[in-house]
């Protein structure tokens, strides 16, 4: 089974047993605020601890609504889904949403605690919520753009893009932002109004990428490129499984009067980070070697 629907379930039976004991919370709840029993002449005395019970119950009750709702759709996708293909967006995208409905619930049920009826609240500043809403209307831009990203099949966590002038590996997806993580190790945060309103080269979608190397050789040392490109295109022979050795090359950028600007690159498949991360300290090593090298000639 693939490791990534083997993780998601094994958080899912996690939450489960978390449902199972805020269900027997609301029960006990429930019985205390509805039923005729002792601690009525009490509750109805103290109007205050009566709210806040009827927070709890309509917090809780609404928390396990939006929980039954995000198991049967989870469950849903990861029984229709073929093992390869489950992604871990999804299951961000329903959290997320799940998050907000809660963030909502919540507010409602603060309103209840103190006695306000959300209804005629919500009714009584229709102003400023329309001015609210025209304030943060870039967030919920965002927001929304982040939503579409997350359900779309386009981009994924852990894919290497290129937008604007960013290029790195997608580490995270918020309702805002895009985390990406250069090559070098720097944290990029793109907004995602920028995602959809930008030209994005996914480099993961492809069978494989390119690995480029560029570095400058001095042109007094009379080096061979044939020579050099034999060099390092052994150095990859360990890693043929996944480097495309055929498509290893060469070429010349840009020529000076004393150093040549040169770029090595080649097709590597996709999805084996871990390999890419070790062919790049190989071919990175035989340039540093070469460059030694040079210095002894």
């Amino acid at each position: 089974m693939n490791h990534l629907k083997t993780s998601i379930q094994s958080k899912e039976s996690i939450k489960r047993r978390n449902f199972a004991f805020k269900l027997l919370l609301l029960i006990i709840l429930d019985y205390i605020y509805v039923a005729d029993m002792i601690l009525r002449p009490f509750l109805d005395s103290n109007p205050l601890i009566t709210n806040l019970i009827r927070a709890l119950v309509f917090l809780l009750s609404s928390n396990l609504i939006i929980s039954l709702g995000r198991f049967a759709t989870l469950r849903f996708y990861l029984k229709r889904t073929k093992d390869e293909k489950v992604q871990p967006n999804f299951v961000i995208g329903i959290d997320r949403i799940s998050w907000i409905l809660n963030v909502v619930i919540l507010l409602i049920s603060l309103m209840l605690a103190v006695g306000i009826r959300p209804l005629e609240f919500l009714t009584s500043i229709t102003i400023v919520a329309a001015a609210i809403a025209v304030l943060t209307k870039d967030y919920i831009t965002n927001i929304a753009n982040g939503l579409i990203i997350m359900f779309s099949d386009q981009l994924e966590i852990g894919d290497k893009i290129h937008i604007g002038k960013n290029t790195g590996f997608i580490r995270d997806i918020t309702l805002i932002n895009l985390i990406l993580k250069s090559e070098t190790g720097e944290v990029i945060i793109v907004p995602n109004s920028m995602i959809l309103a930008s030209e994005i080269v996914n480099y993961s979608r492809n069978n494989a990428h390119q690995m480029i190397f560029d570095f400058e050789l001095k042109n007094e040392n009379n080096l061979q490129l044939n020579e050099l490109e034999g060099k390092l295109i052994e150095d990859l022979k360990p890693y043929s499984d996944v480097v495309y050795i055929k498509g290893a090359q060469l070429n010349i950028l840009e020529r000076k009067s004393e150093s040549s600007f040169v770029r090595f690159q080649f097709p590597i498949k996709t999805g084996e980070k871990e390999s890419e991360s070790k062919v790049r300290k190989i071919v990175n090593q035989s340039i540093i070697n070469l460059s030694h090298e040079e210095r002894e000639a």
